[in-house]
């Protein structure tokens, strides 16, 4: 796929997935990659979190993928590599198009409402060290992905979070940053106060 610029939001992210997904009956999750574009943090992050906050993360081993498929690609991102190596395992993961049409009609209401909210402010903290912070970040919430698993919702907080980080990365917005990080730094406590309970 020739190169094309990042995403700028939600619904060109949804509409490029959409694009991507005609005339096929199954999609991988190679080919979403492939839509958004796999050469930089955001629409990856983007990509992966609005999976998690669809009913989709209920599906078993699904959380697990997502975690593993932003840990090893932001990895080897920071780490400045120019071609990515993903397991075929991960990639030729399909799912129907009719329930992923389904997932994006549900979420373009919501992405019509989040587009209007964000712009360019305070991009000291989506760009250099900032922008690398955040990947860390993302890179953590990946590693713990796994545990989402056996807690109810927990996969959704954590792919809200995600969603956050990828809306600040394109669209170099940081107080969407900031609401990335409360997000991160709050809902671990939420959830373990929901399970003393």
């Amino acid at each position: 796929m020739p190169d094309q610029k990042d995403p700028a939001d939600i619904r060109q992210l949804l509409d490029r997935i959409e694009t991507g997904a005609q005339g096929r009956d199954f999609v991988s999750i190679g080919e979403m990659l492939d839509s958004v574009g796999r050469r930089s943090f955001g629409p990856m992050v983007l990509l992966v979190g609005i999976i998690l906050v669809t009913p989709f993360s209920g599906l078993p081993g699904v959380p697990t993928i997502m975690g593993m498929l932003t840990l090893l690609t932001l990895g080897q991102i920071l780490l400045g590599r120019q071609h990515l190596w993903l397991p075929g395992w991960i990639v030729k993961r399909e799912m129907s198009r009719q329930k992923l049409m389904k997932g994006l009609h549900w979420l373009r209401p919501f992405a019509r409402k989040i587009d209007r909210l964000i712009r360019q402010r305070l991009t000291l903290l989506v760009d250099g060290p900032g922008l690398y912070l955040m990947a860390l970040g993302c890179m953590v919430i990946a590693i713990v992905m796994p545990a989402t698993e056996v807690v109810p919702f927990s996969a959704s907080l954590a792919g809200l979070a995600l969603v956050a980080f990828g809306l600040a990365m394109v669209a170099r917005d940081g107080l969407v940053a900031v609401f990335a990080w409360s997000i991160s730094l709050i809902g671990p406590v939420l959830l373990v106060q929901n399970l003393g309970n």
